[in-house]
């Protein structure tokens, strides 16, 4: 029995996949499990059972300028019909932005025919190693979930992992190309990119990933920037006060009287409140003081 050689190119693997595959089935899929390999477009064929019909083009020209910049951070996943011949699995989407940015080839992850549970048992061993990055242990978990059509209930059973542990790190492949390859390359942590992924804005993320960089800041420094850019919506959210009654409103005009500027005052039904008095420049936001001071 032949054995599949550890370091072999992936390329001569899948030139000898037919006879690999009767001698040695379960080596084949081990290794196309945790295997990247670049395949020419031209050889790819879309699945004719896919549900997905129409595509967002503005969203599809903003995929394929970031894979230009950035490559394919996602790899779409084929099954193997012939010699040279595959059909879409998962990532058309990921494939025609591909096309759009004039690539010739993508990476993919390669099946062959009726390999799943042998390829749910190269899954699931596979996460298990100590070497994989956050994006890798992230990709790996969407392809169980995808590929072998399990819950995320039953997703945490199988790598024995919280459902909470799971959801933050899938969670992860929602964060810009730019700052997945950070994480992949270590130029930030699991710390940083899950305070990252709390913001909804790729912009704000994008803004907050180059601090880091330029400044090398801490998870917590991450974490409390990322707080004060949520703080205003949460001051937004707080109920309102009640509508002034007679007394608050006589106090509200005379102290406006008193200062010669807009005066508000809130109070709630506690007789908790505030007083704003808001200034126009430094000039008069020293006059205010030297009448508070009289």
């Amino acid at each position: 029995m032949s054995k599949i050689k550890r370091g072999q190119g992936i390329g001569a693997l899948l030139s000898s996949i037919d006879t690999e595959l009767q001698e040695n089935p379960q080596e084949v899929v081990n290794t196309l499990s945790s295997t990247v390999a670049e395949i020419p477009l031209t050889q790819i064929e879309v699945n004719p059972f896919q549900p997905r019909v129409t595509f967002d083009q503005e969203a599809l020209r903003e995929l394929s300028e970031s894979i230009r910049v950035h490559g394919l951070i996602q790899p779409i996943t084929l099954r193997r019909l012939e010699n040279e011949k595959y059909q879409l699995i998962s990532g058309e989407r990921r494939m025609r932005a591909s096309i759009m940015a004039g690539l010739q080839a993508v990476p993919a992850y390669v099946r062959v025919a009726n390999d799943q549970e042998m390829l749910e048992m190269a899954l699931v061993e596979n996460i298990q190693r100590q070497d994989l990055n956050a994006i890798e242990i992230a990709l790996t978990y969407k392809r169980l979930l995808e590929e072998c059509s399990l819950t995320h209930e039953g997703l945490s059973d199988r790598v024995a992992k919280n459902r909470s542990t799971v959801t933050n790190y899938l969670r992860l492949l929602k964060l810009p190309p730019g700052i997945q390859l950070g994480i992949k390359d270590g130029t930030i942590t699991m710390g940083h990119a899950r305070a990252l992924v709390t913001v909804d804005d790729v912009a704000v993320q994008l803004l907050l990933f180059n601090q880091i960089l330029q400044q090398g800041l801490s998870v917590r420094q991450v974490e409390q920037l990322v707080q004060q850019h949520l703080q205003p919506k949460k001051e937004a959210e707080r109920p309102s006060f009640p509508t002034l009654g007679t007394e608050h409103r006589a106090v509200q005009e005379k102290l406006a009287a008193q200062l010669g500027a807009k005066v508000s005052l809130k109070c709630d039904k506690n007789g908790k409140g505030q007083i704003v008095i808001p200034f126009a420049n430094h000039f008069d936001l020293n006059r205010l003081l030297d009448l508070l001071e009289k």
